[in-house]
């Protein structure tokens, strides 16, 4: 003897079905009116906060709960019919599928509130649903969760072959996907699936040539909308040993002079499923095989083709395949891939290529990552230098809204340096005016070692101390007026790349031709330059020169960009982003995505 159900002892309640847009207050309006609400909550994701299409309503009383999903069950929130039942805390009783069937063929004008009074008479109904697609119109099949195994067993002999509404519909137990698919290579049909067929053959035709393998239902040829053949058709069997026969022995055979393919039918959803699983499988075999062989090489001039990559590395070892990656109008993009045969060719290569100059750029060569990993690793850097700077001071800003601006003792500056970029940019400094700092002030005329303001034709000196009396000038001897950066009496030393006995030789144009941003007496970056500093002091440099650089593309993000740049380059990468405009443009876009991206995850 079965053992009986026991009642729902619980006043919660399951709201299914619902809107994107539905909030608790929408359900507080709707469920009120059956009795007092004790709370809501609808379900959101943890991470964006979207709601997850379902919420809990609890009543102070069983009776409460029972009348709303009398009165409220299939009512319309925003436009959308709602599924309501009561909250099944365990989960065991869902998971075992006991009660629940499957139907489909439903006529179009069926809805939950029609089929769950056609099933009622069956048994207590727990949960009702008919499928909706995104225009809020049936799919035309739905599923019954019954209280007991009995009522949905006696569902199933009563109604399936039915007629409902002017629909023969199928009812039969509910079977999980997990089981569906497992049964797909096994299962049973009737119709089958024939491709590459002469468009030239016609339905008669075909029909003819199956007929051997036993009775046809049906035969059709699926066509265009000027009515020619688009090469495939679909033929029904009384009987699937009959179709499974045919598919047999027809695969593969000539007809009209061409190879068809014959197999069972199967839904969209099926044949997409399997194509996804077969290009994951090759997808992984490939990132097997090619792991630790391949090679990504960027900076590449534009006249370099396949077969010159594939020269500047046959020295290291035997190369697969070589290809440099094209753009629509057939030009190179810059970056390509070298493939070895083995690991330890592929490793001696990245050694001894990356960074030599090629051409006019230095290379940058490493193993190939996959896209996912490489936008990882930069958002994991992203959010190791967010960690940093929540750790660190803010940055003073001036009363413009830019970050101040701190000389060092001892430089000569153009106005063009100092002044700030962007919708931060003063007006032009005037002669005379002080500009960034107390210790600094325009100074009429150009004078030796001084690059002439294109305004005013000033030039940025440092301001006399004054001479103290009986004494030396307070803070040491100031520099010569020639702008020649001498060590201080406070310690303060002398700016990178200036010689000790003179002037810098540092043509104007050099710095006229870098949108003065480059320091009057400072050497162009190099490699060379880079190579004679502590760690510390080349990353400062760099930064320093590319900051100014991505400001006047990118204002407000420049120093998470820079910061990300100096983290994921190299010095020679670093060097060639400040010569080449379009390389430095590309990479601002590329830490831009990231970015956003990673706002959105944090949403």
């Amino acid at each position: 003897m079965s053992q009986q159900p026991q009642p729902f002892s619980s006043a919660s309640l399951y709201v299914g079905d619902l809107a994107p847009d539905v909030t608790e207050a929408n359900l507080f309006e709707v469920f009120n009116q059956a009795g007092p609400v004790a709370s809501i909550r609808v379900c959101k994701d943890a991470i964006t906060r979207r709601s997850l299409g379902y919420a809990y309503v609890n009543f102070h009383t069983v009776a409460d709960a029972e009348r709303a999903i009398e009165q409220l069950n299939s009512a319309r929130i925003k436009g959308r019919p709602c599924r309501v039942m009561f909250s099944q805390r365990d989960p065991a009783l869902r998971k075992s599928g006991k009660g629940n069937i499957f139907i489909k063929s439903l006529d179009k004008s069926i809805d939950h509130q029609a089929l769950h009074d056609t099933f009622a008479q069956f048994g207590e109904i727990l949960s009702c649903k008919v499928e909706m697609d995104e225009k809020n119109e049936s799919k035309g099949y739905g599923y019954i969760q019954f209280k007991t195994q009995e009522a949905a067993d006696m569902a199933v002999a009563k109604v399936n072959g039915m007629m409902l509404g002017d629909k023969k519909v199928y009812v039969g137990p509910f079977i999980p996907r997990k089981d569906r698919q497992g049964e797909n290579s096994q299962r049973k049909f009737t119709n089958i699936y024939i491709k590459n067929i002469d468009k030239n053959l016609d339905e008669k035709a075909l029909t003819e040539v199956f007929a051997a393998f036993g009775q046809i239902q049906s035969c059709v040829i699926m066509k265009d909308q000027e009515g020619k053949s688009k090469g495939f058709a679909f033929i029904n069997f009384d009987k699937a040993e009959d179709a499974e026969r045919a598919a047999n022995e027809m695969n593969g055979k000539e007809l009209n002079g061409q190879t068809i393919y014959v197999g069972r039918a199967q839904k969209k959803a099926e044949r997409e499923s399997e194509l996804r699983q077969k290009f994951e499988q090759l997808k992984l075999e490939r990132q097997t095989k090619y792991q630790g062989v391949n090679l990504y090489i960027k900076h590449l001039d534009e006249d370099v083709d396949d077969d010159k990559l594939r020269s500047l590395f046959a020295p290291y070892g035997s190369i697969t395949s070589a290809r440099v990656m094209k753009d629509t109008k057939g030009g190179g993009k810059g970056f390509g891939f070298v493939c070895f045969s083995t690991a330890e060719e592929a490793t001696k290569a990245v050694t001894e290529m990356n960074g030599k100059i090629v051409g006019s750029k230095p290379l940058y060569v490493s193993l190939a990552q996959r896209k996912d990993i490489r936008r990882a690793t930069l958002e994991a850097q992203f959010a190791q230098r967010a960690k940093m700077q929540q750790r660190m001071p803010p940055m003073p800003y001036g009363p413009t809204g830019a970050p101040m601006f701190y000389p060092q003792p001892g430089i000569v500056y153009s106005p063009q340096m100092v002044a700030p970029r962007g919708r931060f940019a003063p007006p032009a400094p005037f002669p005379g005016q002080m500009v960034g700092g107390p210790n600094y002030m325009m100074m009429p005329g150009g004078g030796r070692g001084g690059v002439k303001n294109g305004r005013g034709g000033g030039m940025m000196m440092p301001k006399q101390p004054r001479q103290q009396p009986g004494g030396p000038m307070k803070g040491g001897a100031p520099p010569p007026m020639g702008g020649v950066p001498q060590p201080m009496a406070g310690g303060v030393p002398m700016p990178v790349g200036v010689p000790a006995g003179g002037p810098a030789a540092v043509d104007p144009a050099v710095i006229m031709q870098a949108g003065g941003v480059v320091p009057s007496n400072l050497i162009p970056l190099h490699a060379d330059l880079l190579n004679q500093l502590p760690p510390e002091e080349q990353k400062r440099l760099v930064g320093e020169r590319l900051y100014l650089l991505i400001a006047k593309v990118e204002d407000k993000l420049c120093g998470k960009i820079t910061g990300m740049l100096l983290e994921s380059c190299t010095n020679e990468e670093l060097l060639y982003l400040i010569d080449n405009n379009a390389a430095l443009h590309e990479k601002i876009e590329e830490a831009i995505k990231v970015l956003r991206e990673h706002e959105k995850s944090q949403v």
